[in-house]
């Protein structure tokens, strides 16, 4: 038969009957419906005399009842620390048997940081226990008076259970955008950065091709740390790879007036931006070495140096980092800080390609379709074969879509702004098929396009045809060149034989921060 067993403090002021009659230690073990085996009896300091009263009127009132005493050295009761560390070693020593006897906290007696500690250790289950809260009689016909008790293993209240579970999946489809994804992969990636995201403020670093979502997913993580209140301050996005040559300091780091010639005032920086917030820096592995290195010292210390400064500015905010090249690799050829990588490597979550998330490609045409009826304020919709043979393409594997979302969102868009009277036809279907697979074949094939594309990612599509090939031929020269100075000579050499270039390096580094490159970045 299993043995109840209950732990309390002794009360020194209820148990001495100071305030009224009524002695809770003693009258617990009088509930006709809550026999107790044994008590133990947790005292302190000088109270040993009282603790042995009770014990006496205990065992007086339930002859059943085996009260041990058990001597605590508290100084101050009200020191949280102290007196958790103290229970704690208390519940460590202790040795339950809980295959043989049911242990039961009595709540009512001791101080109020005692009840927060035995609630923290039976809610941990460092105590196998339940509560116990007992209470004064009304009256002298109501017998021992009141008792309570509650039960912290939440696994056993299925409604509790389902409201935490409804809540877990509303985070999740926060993340996801609404969309109901049905990839496998996927959604343990969402249910693993949901349960990280709510309990830690370590960085995240998104690791995933141009496309993949890393900017809308760094936004729905900002508004799910809003929502478990992790963060109060706003989102500051950054583009490391507009981050070159001499502005990305003072960018990121700001600035005092007399450190930046021409400058009118301070400069605050996108860091102190991002101070109680979330700083999320894009394409991370465009970020040059110094400042990697100052970025790692505000992550670790919260405080950074800005420009011209004599004293660090502090600075407390969550770092989400994106990526999409290779960070390890690129650390191996010392391209990324080994200790920055370190830093940013706890919580890494790779976003997988369009291609790799073919039954999630409905649902993501439908999420598209909604957005554009927002948009374009009409209802837009694919005739049935319309609808079908887009499917047809969009999952077959042999369509890469090197642009991940961001080139299906486009074909959806530019369907949408074209459709008739709000219907998608075959034939416009065929039509952007074709557009689709010409882009992306004149792409791959189009030499100077992927040296931009290596270059500057995704901005390359930004570039006039006009420029394209003069600053291809530029990057190529970069290259092949032993310094900026060697590259400026080659480059402006006729200029320089008429006496019309006077400084080939400075003029060849400021055609270059125009399309936000540095001679570093080209070396790269």
């Amino acid at each position: 038969m299993r043995k109840n067993v209950v732990i309390g403090f002794l009360g020194t002021n209820l148990d001495a009957g100071k305030r009224r009659r009524w002695r809770p230690s003693v009258q617990i073990a009088q509930h006709p419906d809550f026999p107790i085996d044994r008590f133990e009896l947790i005292y302190s300091g000088r109270w040993l005399s009282l603790a042995e009263k009770i014990k006496t009127d205990i065992e007086l009132a339930s002859p059943k009842t085996e009260v041990l005493l058990n001597h605590i050295d508290i100084q101050d009761p009200w020191d949280f620390e102290e007196m958790y560390g103290a229970m704690y070693d208390f519940a460590r020593d202790y040795g339950f048997d809980d295959e043989r006897e049911d242990y039961y906290i009595h709540l009512t007696t001791g101080t109020h940081v005692g009840q927060i500690c035995w609630f923290l250790l039976a809610e941990a289950r460092h105590i196998p226990a339940k509560l116990v809260q007992t209470g004064p009689p009304r009256s002298e016909e109501d017998g021992p008076g009141t008792k309570q008790i509650v039960d912290l293993d939440l696994s056993k209240y299925n409604a509790l259970q389902q409201r935490f579970d409804l809540v877990t999946r509303e985070y999740n489809t926060l993340l996801k955008g609404g969309i109901e994804t049905r990839n496998p992969a996927f959604n343990a990636m969402i249910d693993r950065m949901e349960v990280v995201t709510s309990n830690s403020d370590a960085p995240l670093l998104l690791i995933g091709p141009t496309g993949t979502g890393k900017s809308d997913l760094a936004k729905r993580l900002y508004e799910l740390k809003l929502q478990r209140r992790r963060i109060k301050g706003r989102l500051v996005h950054v583009n490391c790879s507009t981050l070159k040559g001499e502005r990305a300091m003072s960018t990121l780091f700001g600035h005092r007036r007399q450190a930046v010639p021409g400058a009118g005032a301070d400069r605050r920086g996108l860091l102190q931006e991002a101070d109680g917030g979330v700083l999320f820096l894009d394409e991370i592995d465009e970020l040059g070495l110094d400042e990697q290195a100052m970025i790692l010292h505000a992550i670790e210390t919260g405080k950074y140096l800005p420009l011209g400064s004599d004293y660090e500015v502090t600075s407390r905010f969550h770092l989400i980092a994106g990526a999409g090249k290779n960070l390890a690799e690129m650390v191996a050829n010392q391209r990324f800080r080994a200790d920055l990588f370190a830093r940013l490597n706890l919580w890494t979550f790779s976003l997988p390609a369009l291609r790799d998330r073919s039954e999630d490609i409905a649902a993501n045409i439908a999420f598209e379709l909604e957005r554009m009826e927002k948009l374009l304020g009409n209802r837009i919709a694919f005739n049935a074969d319309a609808q079908a043979a887009y499917q047809k393409f969009a999952t077959d594997p042999g369509t890469h879509w090197p642009g991940n979302f961001r080139d299906l969102s486009a074909s959806i868009q530019r369907m949408c702004t074209l459709a008739p009277r709000g219907r998608i036809t075959q034939a416009m279907v065929t039509t952007e098929i074709e557009t689709l697979t010409t882009t992306w074949h004149n792409a791959s094939r189009d030499p100077d396009m992927q040296i931009l594309t290596q270059y500057l990612g995704e901005n390359a599509a930004n570039i006039d045809e006009f420029d394209r090939v003069q600053l291809a031929a530029v990057i190529r020269v970069c290259t092949q060149s032993a310094s900026l100075s060697a590259a400026g000579r080659r480059l402006f050499a006729a200029s320089r034989a008429a006496k019309t270039s006077r400084n080939d390096a400075d003029r060849l580094r400021k055609y270059l921060e125009k399309f936000g490159l540095d001679w570093r970045t080209c070396q790269s």
